[in-house]
């Protein structure tokens, strides 16, 4: 029972996911998640121009939590924004953009569309970035593209968990087209990544090179000590040799 209730929460968050990507397009949104809450379900809207799906004193936001309430059966749905740091870095926003320039100019400049959303992406930082355009383009046949810059991991737990992955349509007259976008933030951890300890190897020469200075200094202090005890020991031996000389002098007058 208890598994029942699990699963079908997680259905319930899919289905209220799936209902807001659908309704906020060419809008920025980048993703949702759901956090509950003693006051009630919480949704964290992600987006690139938040003030779009906010409208105009809150307009768009109030109708749909209304929607929200009414279709999913939501006690008291909170809804708050959240705006992306970095829109060039978020899969799901370079999907749409590309969907929405494909959808505005039509195929025939799909290939300038898919060189300057990726050069713009890693300008941004990121370390590879692949864009798949696949569909009638140009002609009737379909067909697939494939725009490539940067370094991309294609296996392993790198490239599952930390290639930021996105897929979109645009509907265009000659047909579905299909839009997938792989990108590699500058933030990975790569397994194959080896970083030399540099400040270590800094810190070894900087106390090796106080203790030659110890040395130094030490040498040179017993030097000016030993000069300082012969001048004294000159000293010494002018004042006996003086009072001898007086005698002598004395017993000759």
């Amino acid at each position: 029972m208890i598994e029942r209730k699990f699963v079908r929460q997680n259905v319930k968050e899919a289905q209220i996911q799936e209902f807001i990507t659908n309704n906020l397009k060419n809008v920025g949104h980048s993703h949702t998640k759901m956090q509950k809450t003693p006051m009630g379900e919480k949704i964290i809207i992600f987006a690139s121009r938040p003030g779009l799906i906010v409208g105009k004193k809150g307009q768009n936001i109030k109708q749909l939590t209304k929607t929200l309430k009414k279709r999913f059966e939501l006690d008291n749905p909170q809804i708050e924004m959240s705006e992306v740091e970095d829109p060039n870095l978020d899969a799901n926003i370079v999907a749409e953009r590309v969907t929405d320039m494909l959808e505005r100019f039509g195929t025939a400049k799909f290939k300038g569309i898919g060189h300057k959303i990726m050069t713009n992406v890693m300008n941004a930082g990121a370390l590879g970035v692949e864009i798949r355009i696949s569909g009638k383009i140009p002609s009737a046949r379909a067909k697939s593209w494939r725009f490539y810059m940067g370094y991309l991991k294609k296996c392993g737990d790198a490239a599952i968990m930390g290639v930021r992955r996105a897929k979109a349509q645009a509907k265009l007259k000659s047909g579905i087209v299909g839009v997938k976008v792989s990108i590699m933030p500058p933030d990975i951890k790569l397994p194959d990544k080896i970083k030399i300890a540099e400040e270590k190897q800094e810190t070894k020469d900087s106390g090796e090179e106080k203790k030659k200075d110890e040395k130094e200094n030490e040498i040179t202090q017993e030097k000016a000590e030993k000069k300082e005890e012969k001048k004294k020991g000159r000293k010494k031996k002018e004042i006996k040799e003086k009072p001898e000389e007086e005698k002598k002098n004395g017993a000759e007058n």
